[in-house]
């Protein structure tokens, strides 16, 4: 018999079914016990996603590698599903890489820098689309310029208020993370274009929530784990490099599986594969690439204009719930400058309390921007909803 080897593990036999009553979709037959309103942080598997990794633990068990070629299989159509996702023009222009942050990484040390040259990011973004920039700074002469999205009569203004003909690139993430604002990307695309500046989106507040169309964006560059509103493991990333930068980034890392002839190994000679492969330096992270190709049928099933209304829908009811409550909304809330999140403080209330206490009581929910984050997908029950709001009030009269 195995052991649990920690106790801190629930194994699957601990997990509570749903209760019946909550009317769960039927690919998410979770706990009761959880209000999972955290897809913004990590989202959970749906039950498809489930069966595919069992399914391909079991082939290894019994046959190994038998059929590796299937895996291959799977691994292209995922490139396949991710290029529909984002409206590319082919899928030689997705790499599947470990990370947003990796992904950012090969776009940061791949340009080739001259000193003076300068970044525009928004104040407050997600680590991942800082720390890169930042490190450039004293090993290129590059200056980084952090622009509050306040300080204009719109977001995209004060963006491109401070580019300038030193600047380089404007990286951006399509939603922000800790407020929920959504960026209106054409419109600094555009900007982009027409100063001949890189844009790189950090799209993983939007993939899997709303539409994103890279070419109407004008992106050069497009990263997101799949862990998020995609509803993948962690682990597997979308990059997206436009084919006229593939070549002009600079390569560091190097292996195997990123050579034009892959799988001719005594080949002496080698080069770069002609398609983003060529930032794919070692073995496919396969069990993730299956999560992840199994997690997006569903959202492509779904349909992404479907989805956005579902979640918007609910955004707009927890809305008028929690300003009843006396919650003041960090949230914009006009539909086009939000996607699935919606943060919330109360002016006159430990908002760090209520978090704990939300928490305490099974509201799978975080804490950002001074405030409460909570971030439905499109399947998330009504009942899921209520629940988290009367949750909420009898909090309030105890903190």
């Amino acid at each position: 018999m195995i052991s649990k080897p920690a106790d801190h593990i629930m194994w699957l036999s601990d997990i509570p079914t749903a209760n019946a009553t909550q009317a769960m979709h039927p690919e998410f037959p979770q706990s009761e016990r959880v209000l999972h309103l955290n897809h913004a942080g990590v989202g959970p598997w749906p039950r498809r996603t489930v069966e595919a990794v069992t399914r391909f633990a079991h082939e290894n068990m019994a046959v190994g590698s038998l059929y590796y070629r299937r895996w291959i299989e799977v691994e292209d159509a995922l490139r396949e599903q991710l290029r529909r996702l984002i409206n590319a023009d082919s899928q030689d222009d997705i790499a599947l890489l470990k990370s947003t942050s990796e992904a950012i990484s090969v776009v940061a040390y791949g340009i080739p820098w001259r000193e003076g040259e300068n970044i525009v990011i928004p104040r407050g973004e997600f680590p991942s689309n800082r720390i890169a920039w930042e490190s450039l700074q004293q090993r290129y002469g590059v200056t980084l310029r952090q622009i509050g999205l306040s300080a204009a009569n719109t977001p995209e203004e004060a963006l491109i208020g401070h580019l300038d003909a030193h600047t380089r690139l404007l990286a951006v993430s399509s939603v922000q993370y800790a407020t929920g604002l959504r960026l209106d990307l054409r419109r600094i695309g555009q900007a982009c274009r027409e100063r001949g500046i890189l844009l790189c989106v950090d799209a993983i507040q939007s993939l899997g929530a709303v539409p994103f169309d890279v070419r109407e964006a004008h992106a050069d560059f497009v990263v997101a784990d799949g862990h998020k509103w995609m509803l993948g493991p962690e682990g597997v990333a979308l990059f997206y490099c436009h084919p006229r930068h593939r070549e002009a980034l600079r390569l560091h890392q190097f292996g195997w599986h990123m050579v034009q002839h892959v799988g001719d190994y005594e080949r002496p000679d080698w080069a770069p594969a002609g398609d983003a492969r060529r930032f794919e330096c070692g073995s496919p992270n396969s069990l993730g690439v299956h999560a992840l190709h199994a997690s997006l049928s569903l959202i492509l099933e779904q349909g992404l204009a479907d989805i956005s209304r579902q979640i918007s829908d609910k955004i707009e009811s927890l809305a008028d719930a929690l300003g009843c409550m006396g919650f003041e909304l960090i949230t914009p809330l006009a539909r086009e400058r939000r996607a699935g999140i919606i943060t919330f403080r109360h002016p006159l209330k430990d908002n760090n309390r209520i978090h704990a206490r939300l928490q305490e009581q099974g509201v799978l929910c975080a804490h950002r921007a001074g405030g409460i984050r909570f971030s439905p997908h499109f399947y998330t029950p009504r009942s899921v909803l209520d629940r988290a709001m009367d949750i909420l009030r009898q909090t309030l009269d105890i903190v």
